[in-house]
């Protein structure tokens, strides 16, 4: 392939969308940054260390250094397990539930200083997002807050999201008709068991984001974060749910949209996948910064699927559904105080 044919050119996602029948869509956190700037932050880590409100304490870092990790997940769960153990072993100590209560308890506050408040989604948005969302068979998300998930339940029906009425996953029952949601680094609204096996939480609206607030033992919250692409592979081979929405990527078939996602090294194993799947045809957003950031871009998503046999078609991300200007919501409705402890 000619990188240096590249020019800097794109076109509109409704002129592509004629062309390109997308079976399914790769969406990531710039779809989430096109709703609430504050989704665009490096490191829920990093967060959670400045955060004014209970931040990660020096004994907590030591536990995230000693698991050579910085998932909340895989420290939770750790911890979580220890307290099981030591409880049928009759060990005294209350450590390990300390850490477990005061990580969790960083974890929250470092989610609500970014995430939007549900008071703050306007009805139309959910619905924008909603009727976009339903014109895919497949969703595969990357993103764990709430916005894809509040949007289907804004008009869930033609939806599914594989957890069955007693909200348990169950990989022996994964046959779906409608629009399937995959969370691929899970979310808020779920929750891994002592098993890994996964649930999800019964909650809708405000109550999914304010009952993640609520610091319930036992409750290990069910999303990748952090780490390179071992450290998110391996905790996801770790859950019975993100290790099947994983497979369905590495098998999808028919053309796939991608939005909003960068494909950075963190996400090496996003890449993998969808090169195992054998797709002929990525429709690739790309946000239009400047002419050389697009060729630049252009360029970049080309080495990654360099060889592989795959059409690149790239579109501007601002001409899409998930990208129009009118999903955003100023931060300044926050109110002065409330933005100054979110940054």
């Amino acid at each position: 392939m000619d990188f240096d044919s590249f020019d800097a050119s794109l076109a509109p996602w409704p002129e592509l969308q004629a062309t390109c029948n997308c079976t399914g869509l790769l969406v990531g956190n710039g779809a989430s940054r096109a709703v609430w700037r504050n989704f665009a932050y490096y490191s829920l880590f990093e967060l959670a260390q400045k955060v004014r409100n209970k931040p990660l304490g020096q004994t907590d870092l030591a536990l995230f250094k000693a698991m050579g990790t910085e998932n909340f997940e895989q420290v939770l769960s750790a911890l979580n397990t220890t307290v099981k153990v030591n409880a049928a072993l009759a060990i005294s100590s209350s450590s390990p539930l300390n850490r477990y209560y005061a990580i969790k308890e960083a974890l929250i506050h470092a989610v609500r200083s970014v995430h939007i408040p549900w008071k703050l989604v306007q009805p139309s948005t959910l619905q924008a997002l909603n009727v976009e969302l339903r014109n895919y068979r497949t969703i595969f998300s990357t993103n764990y807050d709430l916005l894809n998930y509040w949007a289907i339940l804004h008009n869930p029906e033609g939806f599914e999201d594989l957890f069955r009425a007693d909200s348990d996953f169950d990989i022996s029952d994964t046959h779906t008709r409608g629009t399937r949601i995959l969370y691929l680094h899970g979310g808020l609204h779920l929750i891994k068991n002592l098993d890994g096996s996964t649930r999800k939480r019964n909650a809708a609206g405000s109550g999914l984001l304010d009952g993640f607030a609520i610091n319930t033992p036992g409750d290990v919250p069910l999303f990748v974060s952090e780490g390179n692409t071992q450290d998110k592979l391996g905790a996801i081979r770790d859950s019975d749910y993100l290790n099947w929405c994983y497979g369905e990527l590495a098998g999808h078939e028919g053309a796939l949209c991608i939005f909003g996602h960068s494909l950075g090294a963190e996400d090496e194993h996003i890449v993998h996948a969808i090169r195992k799947a054998g797709i002929q045809t990525l429709a690739i957003s790309v946000y239009s910064l400047s002419e050389a950031a697009i060729i630049s871009q252009k360029q970049r998503y080309a080495r990654l699927f360099d060889g592989q046999g795959v059409r690149l078609q790239f579109f501007d991300s601002k001409t899409h559904p998930l990208g129009a200007e009118a999903l955003n919501v100023p931060v300044e409705l926050l109110g002065p105080s409330k933005r100054k402890r979110s940054k």
